[in-house]
Parts: structure tokens; C-alpha cells; sequence
């Protein structure tokens, strides 16, 4: 492994990556961005934000860093700083750099879950599922070992019973994704682990849920999102995987922060199968962006994701054009139960049929935000709309780091997005 090897020649002994002597040199602007005022702002608000955006660069967790905010639908700020290629904590001072560009993909790891659980709204909507229908009405096979009750609405939200994909130790491969039908045969033949109580679906839920659409509509999930939403939101990249001809350009992942070390790095094994730097590892893969995983390998610019939240936050209209009808939107977002402990992350979570929700005094999207929802990505990846502040935000970052001093970096900035844009 290359981790591995890095880590014996002593290249990763702090996991950071090396600052420009100017951050500057490493910037990208877009220069659609608008006035502060348009966004209800004052330049202030503005330039405090994309401060602490720069400081959470400056934290050296992360080669790369994406951020876009909207706000009342004005893009306010579109930027990137650092590289996609070439600077990661083992890649040595003279290797190569490709600077993050704006139109860079990046892949959304688990973020990619709003995006699926979306479309099995949508596909509601249309009238091909009925949320609350046992899923073992679409797929008989999964009604295997006591599953048969479990609804879609309870696999959205969660609750499906079977958290995890049950991989013998011997075949705990990423590889093992990267066969649909082996991982549809896996859930579906596996007993419920979690009946009825609420426990992460790092992975497994977004297959069921991806082969519900498929089966319904005769199309693949990637068929589905392009004619749904991609292709008329005007969105370049958003897709699960990434073409051949976008490759060279997409953004690579890097483990960096503090190591992962027991127990934390035993619950990320059991969440996502294999350990965490194999997944990092695996996610440069040529095998992993020629994949389908509904649940972790959609690729995309921090302003899709932010054009996408903003959609949602228009009430499903894009530029005129009506997406989704405003009770399947309300749906979507509505609190499914209260907060409580998730028995995956063993963490507190409040979920909507496939959002990760806000809370008070303090949640995932900063200080008292309980009405935003959106999505968490390995591991500092985050996209989200908050009503209440009228923005949709997306941050996009290549370092995959879960424990350093970048977390209070990262919290600072979550403060400051929620404190600014507040008011006005």
C-alpha cells in the first residue's frame, strides 16, 4: 500500500501537506461571484467567511479545499485554493502539482446520499414507488431473514435493519463494491442487525435503494440523474464515477490529520468494510471512478452541489423550471424522529428520509441551525441548504482527516457561515 510505505519511509509523521509561500498562487476566483449587498450581505460578512475558509487551508489538513456559498440564489462566493494532484502528505516537495481548479471534480464520498435519496423522491413523485411500501414489494429477494416489512421510508431515514454489508474478513476488499449484483445478493440473502432502530447505512442502503429505481424504471440510477436533474440543471460533471476523458483532471484524496488509530479506526472498518487508508487509497482507483456506489462515488464542483441545494431551496425550481413538486421536497427534509444515538457512529443524529438534519444549540452546519439539511462527506465534505439563512453552501475537501487541530479550524468556519448570515 502506498500509505503504508510512506508511513515506513517517514513521510507521513504529521499528515500535512506543504502551504505555498503565498495561498494566492493557489486561488481560483470565479468571477460570476456577486456583490455581497445582491446576497443581502455586507462586504464584511463576506470577506470574514472566505477567511475562515483560507484558514481552514492554512490548517494543512487539506491539499485541496472547494467553497460555495449562495445566498437569497446570489452566488456570493465560488473559490478554490490548493491542488487536486501532487501535494498530499506523502508526495514528495518536487512531484508534479495540479492546482483545484473551479470546474475540478471532486467526489462527495457519502454527500452523494442526499443526491440518491433524492431521486427515490423523486421517482415517489412519479408516481413509481410508494415510500411507505415495504421494499420487499419491488425487490421479493430482500424480504429474506426478516426483512420483509422494511420499508423504503425506513431505509432512507436509516432504519432499514442492515447498516453494513456482511463481508467475510478474508474478502474485505473495496472490490467488492464494484459488483452490483454480488452486493444486491449480500443484503438481500443478510439478517437484519438493527431492526427498526436507528444505525448509519455508510453503504448498503444506497444500493437498495439505487436498485429500487433501476427496477422500477428499466434505467440505470445514472440514467435517472441525468435526465432528472443533471442534464436540466445544466450540471457539467454530478455523476456517479467520473467519464474517461475527466479523469487526469479529477481531484485525488489524501489521508492526512492525526492517524487513525483503535477504536476509531474498528468503527470505520465496520462502517465502510475495509480500513480507512485502503478506502482512501482505493478512491484514486481507476476501478472506483468507473463504478456505480449511490452511497459514496458521486463526483462533483463545490458550485453543483451548492446549485443543487439551492434548487431544493427554491422549493425544487431551477431557473424557472420546476423539478420537484413542493410537498415531495417538504418530505424529503421533514424530521423522521427526534434525535437520538445512531448505532453506527455512536454519535447523536437526526435524520430526514435521507437527509442528515441541523440541530440547537449546535449541529453539523454551525450554531443553532436545526432547520438546515444536507449531507456529511468523508470526511470533511459537506453540502447543505439552511431556510432559515436563505443559503445553500457547499464544501469540498480532498484531505480525508478525522482527528487534528483542522477541527477546530473547520468549526470556526461552520460559525462563521451561521453567524453572518443570520440576518440582513
Amino acid at each position: 500500500m502506498i500509505i503504508k510505505a510512506a508511513q515506513d519511509a517517514g513521510l507521513l509523521k504529521n499528515y500535512k501537506v506543504r502551504l505555498p509561500e503565498r495561498i494566492e498562487t493557489v486561488t481560483r476566483i470565479d468571477p460570476a461571484e456577486g456583490s455581497a449587498a445582491r446576497g443581502g450581505l455586507r462586504p464584511g460578512d463576506v470577506e470574514a467567511i472566505w477567511s475562515a475558509v483560507q484558514d481552514l487551508y492554512r490548517s494543512r489538513a487539506y491539499p485541496g479545499v472547494a467553497f460555495c456559498l449562495r445566498r437569497r440564489g446570489e452566488l456570493l462566493l465560488h473559490r478554490t485554493l490548493g491542488h487536486a494532484r501532487g501535494n498530499g502528505p506523502w508526495d514528495l516537495a518536487h512531484a508534479p502539482k495540479q492546482v483545484l481548479e473551479l470546474d475540478t471534480p471532486i467526489c462527495l464520498f457519502s454527500a452523494s446520499k442526499a443526491v440518491t435519496a433524492v431521486l427515490v423522491h423523486k421517482l415517489a413523485e412519479e408516481g413509481g414507488l410508494d415510500l411507505d411500501q415495504r421494499v420487499s414489494h419491488y425487490i421479493p429477494a430482500f424480504g429474506q431473514h426478516g426483512k420483509k416489512d422494511t420499508t423504503v421510508a425506513e431505509v432512507l431515514a436509516h432504519r432499514g435493519g442492515f447498516p453494513q454489508i456482511k463481508v467475510p474478513r478474508r474478502e474485505r476488499q473495496v472490490e467488492v463494491l464494484l459488483d452490483w449484483d454480488g452486493v444486491i445478493e449480500r443484503i438481500c440473502r443478510a439478517p437484519p442487525t438493527h431492526p427498526r432502530r436507528m444505525a448509519y447505512h455508510a453503504i448498503s442502503g444506497g444500493f437498495i435503494l439505487a436498485e429500487l429505481i433501476q427496477r422500477v424504471t428499466g434505467a440505470s440510477v445514472q440514467s435517472y440523474l441525468d435526465t432528472r436533474f443533471r442534464e436540466p440543471m445544466g450540471l457539467k460533471h454530478f455523476r456517479f464515477g467520473v467519464p474517461r476523458e475527466h479523469r487526469p483532471a479529477a481531484a485525488l484524496n489524501y489521508a492526512a490529520g492525526q492517524p487513525v488509530r483503535f477504536p476509531l479506526s474498528a468503527i470505520i472498518e465496520k462502517v465502510l468494510i475495509v480500513p480507512f487508508e485502503q478506502v482512501v487509497e482505493s478512491a484514486n482507483s481507476e476501478a472506483f471512478m468507473e463504478a456505480v456506489i449511490p452511497a459514496g462515488n458521486l463526483y462533483a464542483t463545490a458550485e453543483e452541489l451548492s446549485r443543487f441545494f439551492q434548487m431544493l431551496l427554491d422549493g425544487g425550481v431551477w431557473q424557472g423550471r420546476r423539478l420537484l413538486q413542493p410537498e415531495t421536497l417538504r418530505r424529503a427534509v421533514k424530521p423522521k424522529w427526534r434525535i437520538a444515538l445512531d448505532g453506527s457512529l455512536m454519535i447523536p443524529m437526526r435524520y430526514s428520509e435521507g437527509m442528515m438534519l441541523g440541530a440547537n444549540p449546535a449541529g453539523l452546519y454551525g450554531p443553532m441551525t436545526r432547520h438546515a439539511y444536507g449531507h456529511l462527506g468523508f470526511m470533511n465534505i459537506l453540502g447543505w441548504a439552511d431556510p432559515q439563512r436563505e443559503i445553500s453552501c457547499a464544501l469540498l475537501t480532498t484531505g480525508k482527516a478525522l482527528l487534528g487541530t483542522h477541527l477546530i479550524t473547520l468549526g470556526r468556519l461552520m460559525a462563521a457561515i451561521s453567524e453572518r448570515c443570520r440576518g440582513g
